[in-house]
This record gives structure tokens, sequence and C-alpha cells, in this order.
């Protein structure tokens, strides 16, 4: 059964990432269609990874209270009449209304996916199979993109969600008949939904925080990326949405390779030292991005070329972050595992959109929002690892 519900989990996994990277070529045009600026546009995609992350706090205890499958079965039919919303809206409040909808939709197979592995599969395992269900993650970046631009430039940018809609529709017919449900038989439905004494023996383990937090600042500095890449690229070096595409797609590339690498080299160096290197390539990330800045570059495709990659280092370091992390913070927490899901999804993904938020209010060139966000959360990360005081927050725990 467990190796039957990996596909499944894999299928799920990919409607939180297409619903940020096929639209990316548009946001310039969609600036413009609705006469707002690139920070308003990229609020769409700050919007919905916040609401992702906030909704995962009411919908984290519904999938420990009445299953995994329901909860997945919900979330993809919200997923779709919010696509088709945001298809049909003429306003922009109203689309990112339509983004907010579809994050909380997307949460809700989010949570599905990782309690599900958590569920099956112990810690060791855990971290192997989130790096596997991430690298179907990355799969997404590089190939929507480049479809999206094909999308738009041929149908207009309305299309993209539309054909999230369609993907959407295919996933709920195998979730409906396939997925079976997995959470513990022995689990306790009989307390209140929400109060504090769910969350409070999560939030009181130091590992937790500490894991979830560096979960938080990779996602931030992936969002940060992701953000600022489209308008830098197209708008300022003034270059094709295609030419994005390519460049953007072969990071991604890139980061599908280091996601089925990261199980190896989980599994030959453990957990905790694979956290420590992936945040050392981030700082690589940041000093390059660093050096790259100070050379004077008059033709546009090389500025480009070079904008993107330092970001090889960080998608690397992202890829072999993201699993052993998700797997130590949620280590102790087996019959609690949608609940500690959702309070890892919620820090993670709302504290990620945050910190990016509050960046792009200080008027920072990508570059320089790049070099802020990568380097300086990831150094942060790794001095408190340094410090001999705090070694219980991320030190490597008994599996429960």
């Amino acid at each position: 059964m467990s190796r039957k519900l990996l596909p499944i989990l894999m299928m799920m996994v990919v409607l939180s990432p297409l619903a940020i990277d096929i639209y990316l070529p548009s946001m310039p045009e969609m600036a413009r269609e609705f006469s707002v600026s690139d920070t308003q546009v990229q609020s769409t995609l700050v919007l919905f990874i916040f609401s992702m992350g906030i909704g995962q706090i009411l919908i984290g205890p519904l999938a420990d209270r009445f299953g995994r499958r329901p909860i997945a079965l919900a979330g993809i039919c919200l997923y779709i009449a919010s696509s088709l919303f945001a298809v049909s809206v003429v306003q922009f409040e109203y689309l990112q209304l339509a983004r907010v909808l579809q994050g909380i939709a997307a949460c809700a197979t989010s949570i599905v996916v990782f309690s599900a592995v958590r569920d099956r599969f112990n810690a060791q395992q855990s971290a192997h199979y989130y790096s596997y269900l991430n690298g179907v993650i990355c799969v997404v970046p590089a190939l929507a993109p480049t479809l999206g631009g094909f999308l738009a430039l041929h149908f207009g940018w309305r299309s993209t969600f539309l054909f999230m809609a369609i993907v959407a529709i295919l996933v709920l017919f195998v979730v409906a008949f396939k997925l079976p449900e997995t959470r513990p038989e022995h689990a306790n439905n009989h307390t209140a939904l929400y109060r504090w004494a769910r969350y409070q023996p999560i939030l009181s383990n130091s590992q937790f925080v500490f894991y979830a937090s560096t979960c938080m600042i990779g996602m931030a500095s992936i969002l940060t990326y992701v953000s600022y890449a489209p308008s830098w690229i197209i708008k300022h070096l003034e270059l094709s949405e295609l030419t994005f595409s390519y460049l953007f797609g072969f990071n991604a590339l890139i980061n599908i390779a280091a996601c089925f690498l990261a199980p190896k080299v989980i599994k030959k160096i453990g957990n905790h030292l694979t956290v420590s290197y992936a945040l050392w390539l981030m700082v690589l990330s940041a000093l390059l991005q660093f050096l790259v800045q100070l050379l004077t570059l008059e033709n546009s495709l090389l500025a480009a070329i070079l904008f993107m990659l330092p970001m090889l280092f960080l998608c690397v370091g992202f890829a072999l972050l993201l699993g052993p992390a998700t797997s130590m913070a949620l280590s102790a927490f087996g019959e609690r595992a949608g609940t500690a899901s959702a309070l890892l999804g919620c820090i993670q993904m709302s504290g990620a959109a945050l910190l990016t938020g509050l960046l792009q209010q200080t008027h920072l060139l990508a570059p320089n929002a790049s070099i802020v966000m990568i380097g300086g959360g990831s150094i942060l990360l790794i001095i408190l690892m340094w410090l001999p005081n705090v070694k219980h927050w991320h030190q490597q725990s008994v599996t429960e």
C-alpha cells in the first residue's frame, strides 16, 4: 500500500507549485492590464503563500479529526472553483481574493500529503519521501513557466488559471477513487478542534520551532527569488517571457536533480549535517550575487544569466534543506501529525510571505533583495547552530 500511495501524493503535491509558477511570465502583462504596479502583482503570489500557511491552522486539526481523505477532496474542489473565479475576474481586488481562496485550497492538499507520509513512515524514511515529493514539486518550475508563457502568448494570461482548474479536475478523479485513508486509527478524535492545548506541546518543542524557522527562511528565500525575477528580467532587462522561462526552467532542472540526489545525501551524512550544508550553499548564493552586481554589464542577456547563476546554489541548497528540516520538525509528533504539519506549514509559508512582503516595501532592486533575504536568513541560522548553549534546538531527536 505504501508504494501505491506515493504516486497519488505526487499528483496531489503538484497543485501548489503549479499555482505559483505557471503564471510567472504573465505577471508584467497582468500589471499592464489591471494598471497596477509590479509590487501589487507580486502580492498575488505573496497572498497565495500567506493564505496557504494561515489556512493550515484551520485545516490541520480537521485532517486529524475527520481524516486525510475528505480534507483532500474538499481542498481540490475549492482549488477548482477558485481557479475558475480567477479566470473570470475584471477587477484586480477580485484576483487577489481568488488567490487567497486558492491558497487555502492548496494548503488542504499539502497537509494531507505531508501528514500521510508521516502516518506511514518513520522519521528517516519520511525525510527520503519528503525529498522525492520535493523533487516532483521542483519539476513544475522547470516546465510550468514555459507552458504558462505559451498559453499566455496564444490565449492570454487567464488561460493559465483555466489550465490549473483542468489539472485539479484530473487530480480530483484520482484522489476520489484511489487515495486511502492514512490517519492512525488510535488518533484522539474527542478533544476540541481549536484550543491552545493542541498547539502548546508542539510550539514548546524547541527542535520543532528551530526547524520550522529554518523551513521559513528557506521558503522566504525562494519566494523572494520567484517574485522578483520576472519583473527584473522581463521589465528591467527587457528580455522576452520565453527567455525568462528558459532561464528559470534551467535553474529548476538543477533543483530537480538536487531533490532526487538529496535522499542519498541524507542517508550518507544524516539530517542535521545536510541542513548545515544546505545553509552554507545559500550563503554562497548570496555572496555570488553580491560579487556579480559589482560588475558593469551592457548586455541584457548576460546580465540576466549572471543574475540567475547564483540562484543555482539557492535552488540546490533549498532542495537539500527542506526534506530533512521538515522531517526533524515533525519527528516527535506521530499522532498529531496533521496539527504539527499545519503549524509547520503556517510558520513556513505565512512567515515567508510576511518576510517577503516586508522586503518588497523597501523598494530594493531584485539582486539586493535576494542578497538580504538569502544571505541574512541563512547566516542567522548558521550562527544559532554554532552556539553551544542552544544545541538542543537542532540536535537529532529520537523518533516517536
